[in-house]
């Protein structure tokens, strides 16, 4: 029933391989809410409830210049086909979460998130990181993995002091409060570790967003549950439908319930692969597209942005056709352009 980000492990380790280039030539998208491209300072502390969407995504959104699809157009310009090069760079131009899990740790966690920084800087944007090493994540599914809570706790330590001074924004462990309602083993330990991350990134002046599920997974009052448990009062607020496809407009009505219950939390929604809705499974459905371009939101809801957050074009699995999970599907990409929201 439920989308899962259990391609992103995957996913990452491939990049980890590829991601000591230089970053150069970022590419930036537009944004009417935010102040021209100029350097934009860290947020104090005090203001992570009470900035703006606009001052939270101060500048607008960050593209990675060496992400995933910008990667597989380079390589499909020599191997591939004109058009599924001409999709890769689509999704390429668009901003796309930065995801960290254990395959970055010590200094390579420094430089990473070093870089991509220092890029984001030189064109006043704010990047979008995604923490994705919970112990026993997706509890010993086709995600499993993660650290030790000793080690996840010494890990968001070491990213929130990197962090520290500058402008970001974290997406908390995608699926790790949503799965507490069957993975049991889970319920007593998960909410504190969470909480534990979400104290260093407050502390540090960061805005951290929480799992929020989606519309179809857990009612809101469960996961209203979860959140609290976990930190939501030192969050700015949630995410919904991460790696899902799920359409706005009953994700927002979703998410609106579930601030309701958390104190008024604000919220993000992963818009990346949801222009045509659910679609019957999780995995490489046929007929799905991009959704809307990700951006900050104008404030007049509780919804600060529609972001990227699962990287459209990597394929989640060897079903209905696709490649290894994690691997960009070139044939899918193409589709995804083709049925994008307009």
């Amino acid at each position: 029933m439920h989308s899962r980000t259990r391609t992103t492990v995957a996913r990452a380790l491939a990049l980890a391989t590829v991601l000591a280039a230089t970053v150069a030539g970022t590419v930036v998208v537009a944004d009417p809410t935010a102040a021209s491209a100029a350097a934009v300072g860290p947020l104090p502390p005090a203001a992570l409830h009470t900035a703006t969407p606009g001052q939270v995504f101060a500048g607008g959104l960050f593209v990675q210049p060496d992400s995933q699809a910008a990667q597989a157009a380079t390589a499909l310009g020599t191997s591939g086909t004109a058009t599924e090069a001409a999709a890769a760079r689509t999704i390429a131009q668009q901003p796309v979460a930065i995801w960290l899990g254990e395959w970055y740790t010590g200094e390579a966690l420094d430089r990473v998130i070093a870089r991509n920084l220092a890029a984001a800087e030189r064109v006043g944007r704010t990047p979008v990181f995604v923490t994705y090493a919970v112990p026993n994540r997706d509890c010993g599914g086709y995600s499993a993995g993660g650290l030790s809570p000793s080690e996840y706790a010494e890990w968001n330590r070491r990213i929130a002091a990197d962090l520290r001074g500058h402008r970001a924004v974290v997406i908390v462990e995608p699926d790790s409060l949503s799965h507490l309602s069957t993975c049991t083993a889970e319920r007593a330990r998960r909410p504190g570790i969470i909480a534990g991350a979400v104290h260093e990134y407050a502390t540090a002046g960061v805005p951290t967003y929480l799992d929020g599920g989606n519309e179809n997974w857990n009612d809101p009052e469960l996961q209203a549950t979860y959140l609290r448990g976990a930190g939501i009062a030192e969050a700015r607020g949630f995410f919904t439908n991460v790696a899902n496809f799920y359409r706005v407009d009953g994700e927002r009505a979703y998410a609106e319930r579930l601030s309701a219950l958390t104190g008024g939390a604000r919220y993000v929604i992963d818009t990346s692969r949801n222009a045509r809705g659910w679609l019957g499974t999780w995995c490489n459905p046929t007929g799905a597209g991009l959704g809307r371009s990700p951006h900050v939101a104008a404030g007049r809801t509780r919804l600060d942005a529609l972001l990227w957050i699962k990287t459209p074009g990597a394929s989640d699995g060897t079903c209905n056709g696709g490649p290894a999970a994690g691997t960009w599907y070139p044939s899918y990409a193409v589709a995804l352009v083709a049925n994008r929201k307009r």
